[in-house]
């Protein structure tokens, strides 16, 4: 069965994100500063399809985090579309665009069941209800002994919003 790593930017106060969340807003007040370090980097920027970056002491962490992973596990804040029921018109489909970063499984744990969602470059996202044992064990055997990646750190692309 394949490891899951679970990874997280936090301050060191505690923070994840800033006061006043919103879908305009999803990462709060002074929210992207937090995540600046890794926004920066080469090795995020090269793994989001862009160009340019800082190569730095953080360079190989990031570049470990993001290595043979087969299948991530995130939660609906992550995902985003906001509080309660989804929308169906629009139906929320992420903050990634219509390429999101992952390619491959993804997981999201949410109240709210949803039909599976299929995006460009084989990023698939299935919404789970029946709780973190259920997710991570879908996400273990999708990964097929590769790392299942459990995200609550930013991977979405910058032309985009970021998620919550």
């Amino acid at each position: 069965m394949s490891m899951c790593r679970f990874q997280l930017a936090v301050s060191l106060d505690g923070y994840v994100a800033g006061p006043d969340q919103s879908e305009e807003n999803p990462l709060g007040g002074g929210g992207m500063e937090l995540h600046r370090w890794v926004l920066e980097l080469e090795a995020w920027r090269r793994q989001n399809g862009q160009e340019g970056g800082e190569v730095n002491a953080s360079t190989p962490v990031v570049e470990e985090a993001r290595s043979n992973v087969g299948a991530t596990v995130m939660g609906r804040n992550m995902f985003g579309g906001g509080r309660g029921p989804w929308s169906e018109h629009p139906p929320w489909n992420g903050w990634w665009g219509e390429d999101p970063p992952f390619h491959g499984p993804v997981f999201v744990l949410t109240h709210h069941p949803r039909e599976r969602l299929e995006m460009a470059g084989g990023t698939t996202f299935t919404f789970v209800t029946d709780g973190i044992q259920s997710a991570l064990e879908q996400a273990r055997e999708a990964a097929d002994g590769q790392t299942c990646s459990s995200e609550e750190a930013p991977t979405w692309s910058s032309s985009s919003s970021p998620p919550v």
